[in-house]
């Protein structure tokens, strides 16, 4: 009985250890550190492997992303106020008679000076476009990201910008967290895009969780759970109902989803049951065979530009009774 005891009271240290490490997994993952040295961010998949173990036990210490470019083209420094009465901040970039205006939404630990591939692409197609640093990255106030769960309130203040200038063909496109963000929003404030571009996004924040520790090369069970546990009472949020999958249920528009065959962070199956549920029949997918979780804009260029001006120049369809949208290779 005491050596039962003495085991028990091991295996009870031990998880009592292990919830204390993955708590502050949980905080830092959604916590940006004022950065004011602009100190590039890192990938964990560039880490070295002394830096993979301490943030496996420590978790990652990430700082505010740097801006460290802009647009090429006359632009204009926007300010943005979202639910917190936090300051956002955008570039806005007017075409020669637009057809109307896209709006890019861009990934976690990033920020809009790194969607400007994609900005000079709309913008060559005769687009406005509105980029802007979602709160907790860029040059945005804040420190607490939610991985999406509150940035769609940023995302509002964005397109309610735009609507304000009387624009009626507002595009939506998004990366990772940004195409989340996108997927929640749109229910969630009954947004109206007349199109939707998502590249890679998470079918939920546990799917999201659990592709973070495998960039890191640590276990899943039982610490995606637990992280997820945590980090709802952190930010006080529902982590395991935040399901960008589900929510596509709700996009009616035509959607135009990508992603990489390469990536370990978003799998095929996720991006797979996000397209059977998106609930419109004008879908498409396409497949960046030789891509990761990275920008399909500058690692497959001459393919996503064509997936690209493709979707935007389709005209839309009346929806059949059945879905009749076809996976693109």
């Amino acid at each position: 009985m005491r050596i039962l005891r003495r085991v028990g009271l091991v295996l009870l240290g031990l998880f009592v250890l292990l919830n204390i490490v993955l708590a502050f997994h949980a905080a830092r993952f959604t916590y940006f550190y004022d950065n004011p040295d602009k100190m590039p961010s890192r990938k964990p998949e560039s880490y070295s492997t002394g830096e993979k173990l301490e943030a496996a036990f420590f978790g990652m210490k990430l700082k505010k992303s740097v801006v460290n470019d802009a647009p090429k083209m006359p632009y204009e420094t926007v300010r943005l106020t979202n639910e917190l009465g936090q300051r956002l901040e955008g570039w806005y970039v007017r075409a020669d008679n637009p057809k109307g205006t896209v709006i890019l939404c861009h990934g976690h630990a990033s920020n809009k000076s790194k969607v400007l591939c994609e900005n000079d692409f709309f913008h060559q197609l005769g687009y406005n476009t509105l980029l802007f640093d979602f709160r907790a990255h860029g040059n945005s106030q804040g420190n607490i990201c939610t991985i999406g769960y509150r940035e769609t309130n940023d995302l509002k203040a964005a397109y309610d910008f735009v609507s304000r200038g009387n624009e009626k063909n507002i595009i939506l496109w998004g990366v990772s967290m940004g195409a989340a963000t996108i997927l929640k929003a749109i229910p969630e404030h009954d947004l109206k895009p007349s199109q939707v571009i998502l590249e890679c996004p998470f079918a939920s924040l546990y799917d999201a969780v659990q592709g973070r520790l495998r960039s890191l090369h640590i276990p899943a069970h039982p610490a995606s759970e637990l992280l997820l546990l945590w980090g709802g009472m952190e930010r006080s949020m529902s982590g395991y109902s935040y399901r960008p999958s589900d929510y596509a249920k709700k996009l009616t528009m035509p959607v135009l989803l990508n992603w990489g065959a390469k990536d370990p962070r978003v799998l095929r199956p996720e991006t797979d049951a996000i397209f059977a549920n998106l609930g419109t029949s004008r879908k498409q997918l396409v497949i960046y065979e030789n891509s990761g979780h990275q920008p399909y804009c500058t690692n497959e260029n001459t393919k996503w530009q064509a997936a690209i001006s493709d979707f935007l120049q389709a005209s839309p369809r009346p929806a059949p009774q059945q879905p009749t949208a076809q996976a693109l290779p």
